[in-house]
């Protein structure tokens, strides 16, 4: 095999893996995402959260790393192909949220474990429907926050010149969290469900700190994967794809 084959193939299985981590904690996050847990009964500190929001730092991580070696246009591919898959993903739930249940599946999960009466069916509809609610605000601000980190991530790096791998990471996805937060809430919460304006600012904002903090704490983990992807190619195959992630402005 040639270099320039070697280098292609590994390019693609590169994409190829980054993609499929974003993809699977995208729809994940997205499925996860219509419990709101108690952080304090958790760990003590006051505040809510979404489940979804536990998994995001992973999306965000993965947009950084995908962005510094196949540019904007690279992450606005799988980004674009990852809310296509979850409006997909979605319209299997809602068909299935339609089909009329067994009788001997409601009988024999009629009661829960302590012997109160419990209905299946009702709890499995309110749990998937609600995700529906979710599926608007989400794909909403996902855009959104997607365009906006690649578009920032590309700007803090023609500025720095290339360096400093932390600024243009956290800065793009700080910038971009800030709307993803509270768009997806507003959107699914308030206009779809029956939270009030104050509860989704209440949550959204405790929503942001904890990708604050994650994409602060996290900033280790980004520059070992920065190490490994850069053993993996080689030096020199490694600046040829860096450089032409930051020559790529399409979209």
């Amino acid at each position: 095999m040639s270099l320039q084959k070697t280098f292609a193939h590994k390019k693609q299985q590169l994409y190829l893996v980054l993609s499929g981590i974003f993809l699977v904690n995208a729809l994940l996050a997205e499925i996860i995402g219509v419990k709101i847990f108690s952080v304090t009964a958790l760990v003590g500190l006051p505040g809510d959260l979404t489940a979804g929001v536990i998994i995001w730092p992973v999306v965000f991580i993965t947009t950084d790393i995908i962005n510094e070696y196949f540019g904007r246009a690279g992450v606005l591919r799988v980004s674009y192909l990852t809310v296509a898959l979850i409006l997909y993903a979605f319209l299997v739930i809602l068909a299935t949220t339609k089909l009329p249940p067994a009788a001997f599946w409601l009988d024999v999960n009629k009661t829960d474990p302590q012997g109160r009466p419990f209905n299946i069916e009702f709890a499995y509809q309110s749990i998937f429907r609600q995700g529906l609610g979710i599926i608007v605000g989400s794909i909403t601000a996902f855009i959104i926050g997607q365009i906006l980190d690649a578009s920032v991530f590309q700007g803090l790096r023609r500025v720095t010149g290339g360096r400093y791998i932390w600024l243009r990471a956290t800065g793009s996805t700080l910038i971009s969290q800030l709307v993803d937060s509270f768009v997806v809430l507003f959107v699914a919460f308030h206009l779809f469900g029956n939270w009030p304006l104050a509860q989704v600012i209440s949550v959204a904002t405790f929503n942001y700190w904890y990708k604050f903090a994650a994409a602060i704490l996290l900033t280790p983990v980004l520059y070992l994967a920065h190490a490994i992807i850069d053993r993996y190619l080689g030096k020199d195959d490694t600046l040829e794809l860096q450089q032409e992630a930051a020559e790529d402005l399409s979209v």
